[in-house]
Formats: structure tokens, C-alpha cells, sequence
């Protein structure tokens, strides 16, 4: 599991060019939150991210009603401690990418796209919620690259695990669905535990916990343990999902 990801995203957001010296505005964020309020599927809050310094410089006090947390106490290291761990890697290829990209497009470009991309993030209650996170570049200079973000609960829409990253193009710029993207940064399977990574296998495999414990010479009880901590550790909603991640991971 990856240990710092704040630190992380600060190097990828270290890389941003200095070049751009351009504001939109046109940008009226009181316009926002009115069209916000009409069209979001969700609730939600938004965000003024300052990515050239790391800093958020503006949170919506929604964010108590939809995460748990009071505005204040909010910071772009608590929400990097908050990212679900089997979605960590995704968050950083997927800013990792943004970079890329916003490196290729220049001037007014920089304010035609709108990034998009969902992962789960923990509620102050300790369970997780599925976010869909949208942002826009507002500012881009050689001090400040400000960011107007929107997270969105859509945990009622989505159900299936992978995150997907698109670049949504606006005033006529052509948009891109479901990104691939550089697999730079990855989980690794010490989210589980070596004996669990066994019994996962042989659910894998079709077996049943009566005789995975015969296989592995263990108990049923014990079987049924690490299934139970297996779903809570990948905050699966069931066995099958469990093994669709395990698959897309690598873990077995």
C-alpha cells in the first residue's frame, strides 16, 4: 500500500509548467453553484484546489452533509489519507495523467476541459462512499494553478469497482471516455494478508468454505474469518466482487 500519497501528488503537481500565464474570466463560481444545484445527480460540495501550492483554499460547507467533516478541518492531506487504499493507485496515475495532459493543450485550451474521474473516499462514520470527482482550471501561472473541483456521492449510480478517468471537452473541443492510462503507481497484495490471499484463491477457484478449509488444513470458522476481514479490508460488496477486483489487481 502506498504510504505517503499526499507527498506524491505534490511531485506529480510539481511537474505542472510554468509557461501559462492566463485566468478565466469568465469563470463565476455563485453561476456555478446555481447550475450545480439544478443538475447534479447527488450530493455534493465543491472546492477551490490550489494545486501549484498544494493548498485548498476554499471548502463548501456541504462537505459536512456528504463526508462528515466541518470545512475547517479539511486539507488535501486528510482527503489523501481518505482515498480507499485499492483505489490509491487509480487517484495517482489517473492525476498523473491530467498533468500529461494538460501539458499538451495551451491558452484558452486550458479552461475547454473538464477532468473527470470516481473513487471511493471514507465518511467520518468509517465507511466509504463512491465520489465523482470534476474539476476545471480557473487560473494557470507560474505562482498559482487554481482548480474549481465538484465531488459528487454517486455511490447510488455506481456499483462496479474500477475507476475511469475522461477528459470532457466543452465549447467545442473533442472529449475523451474512459482514459488509459500509465500504470505508474500500483497496489500491491499486502493489502491482504498472505493466508488470505490463499483462501481468496481457492474461492477463485469455486470452492466453498467447507472445503477450502480441507484444502488448507484449517478450520471453517477460520475460513469464514478471513472472508469476513477480506470484504471489509476491499470494501467488497459480496464474495464475487471481491474476486473481479482480485482479478483486476493482480492479487492472485
Amino acid at each position: 500500500m502506498l504510504t505517503d500519497v499526499y507527498s506524491e501528488l505534490r511531485k506529480i503537481w510539481a511537474r505542472i509548467n510554468t509557461d501559462e500565464n492566463i485566468t478565466d474570466l469568465n469563470f463565476d463560481i455563485r453561476l456555478h453553484k446555481k447550475l450545480l444545484d439544478i443538475f447534479q445527480v447527488g450530493n455534493y460540495y465543491y472546492m477551490v484546489n490550489n494545486v501549484r501550492q498544494s493548498r485548498l483554499e476554499l471548502v463548501s460547507p456541504e462537505i459536512e452533509q456528504v463526508l462528515g467533516y466541518p470545512p475547517g478541518s479539511f486539507d488535501l492531506a486528510l482527503f489523501s489519507d481518505l482515498v480507499h487504499p485499492a483505489d490509491m493507485p487509480y487517484f495517482l496515475n489517473f492525476e498523473a495523467a491530467v498533468e500529461r495532459f494538460f501539458a499538451s493543450v495551451s491558452g484558452e485550451q486550458l479552461f475547454r476541459y473538464k477532468v473527470q474521474y470516481d473513487h471511493r473516499i471514507r465518511h467520518a462514520n468509517g465507511h466509504y462512499i463512491r465520489i465523482l470527482n470534476q474539476y476545471i482550471i480557473i487560473q494557470h501561472d507560474a505562482e498559482n494553478v487554481r482548480t474549481f473541483v465538484v465531488q459528487t456521492d454517486i455511490s447510488h449510480i455506481k456499483q462496479d469497482l474500477k475507476p475511469v478517468l475522461s477528459f470532457i471537452g466543452i465549447d467545442g473541443e473533442p472529449s475523451y471516455m474512459d482514459v488509459d492510462v500509465e500504470d505508474i503507481f500500483r497496489i500491491n497484495s499486502h493489502v491482504l494478508t498472505g493466508r488470505e490471499r490463499d483462501v481468496l484463491r481457492e474461492l477463485a477457484d469455486g470452492h466453498n468454505s467447507l472445503e477450502i478449509s480441507r484444502i488448507l488444513s484449517i478450520s471453517k470458522h477460520t475460513v469464514d474469518s478471513h472472508r469476513k476481514n477480506m470484504l471489509r479490508k476491499t470494501n467488497a460488496g459480496s464474495t464475487g466482487e471481491m474476486i473481479r477486483m482480485a482479478y483486476d489487481k493482480g492479487w492472485i
